[in-house]
């Protein structure tokens, strides 16, 4: 029995070491990977990049295709050292399509200051989110389907104001974007501690897209009531 007994606690241990061990390569990946994103951001402000200007339900259709076929990609080669080059090189495509809303942004006289602020927001969200899903011993594994709801009804409500152009509901799907990609962190990350997610890659890739869709509404809605154009 108390051999038993040892061989379950050694295997508890190992199962915790593993999972901190994901953890923090999750982590260290996610830092990693905000440096393409910053480098395609400036190489796409630079350029003037866009996807197909003045057509933005082509443009969508055309950034949905990309999008989904790195994500696929990553999940293929998860495994693999190639996965985190795919990785890479899908940051590296997110922050092309952010530079749009960096050049707006900049069009503001305060406009660094506004990506600053946004950025200092998403990396205070991410801490506390990641810290209250590391700490706490309340389960969020069954917040998943919810959040995925709220996040069908989110792709729904941007896609229909392509064409609707009306601002009230931009401004309400930015806000509960915030709300649910904040959560979605808290979601993700708790998995890792949980053991509900083991591949460093998947995960990364998660909580990549919560912190991206984070900032990139807190920035509109920064750039709404907080662009000054004198």
């Amino acid at each position: 029995m108390s051999q038993n007994l040892q061989h379950s606690i050694e295997f508890g241990n190992n199962a915790t070491v593993f999972r901190h061990r994901v953890l923090r390569n999750t982590y260290w990946l996610l830092a990693l990977s905000m440096i393409p994103t910053v480098l395609g951001a400036w190489l796409g402000v630079q350029m003037h990049f866009s996807f197909f200007p003045g057509r933005p339900g082509l443009s969508m259709i055309a950034f949905m295709a990309v999008a989904f076929g790195f994500m696929y990609a990553i999940e293929k080669t998860k495994e693999t050292a190639t996965g985190v080059a795919v990785l890479l090189g899908f940051t590296f495509f997110m922050g092309l399509m952010l530079s749009s809303l960096i050049s707006h942004t900049l069009a503001y006289s305060n406009g660094a200051s506004l990506i600053m602020t946004a950025f200092g927001g998403t990396a205070t969200i991410m801490a506390v989110m990641a810290s209250i899903a590391t700490t706490s011993k309340r389960d969020f594994s069954g917040l998943g389907k919810w959040l995925f709801v709220g996040l069908m009804v989110i792709i729904v409500a941007s896609v229909a104001n392509i064409f609707l152009q009306l601002p009230a509901l931009y401004f309400t799907v930015s806000v509960i974007a915030i709300g649910i990609f904040s959560a979605y962190i808290l979601y993700d990350v708790q998995q890792i501690i949980n053991g509900g997610e083991t591949n460093y890659i998947s995960a990364t890739l998660r909580i990549y897209l919560d912190v991206y869709n984070i900032f990139v509404n807190l920035l509109s809605l920064l750039g709404i009531f907080g662009g000054n154009r004198d």
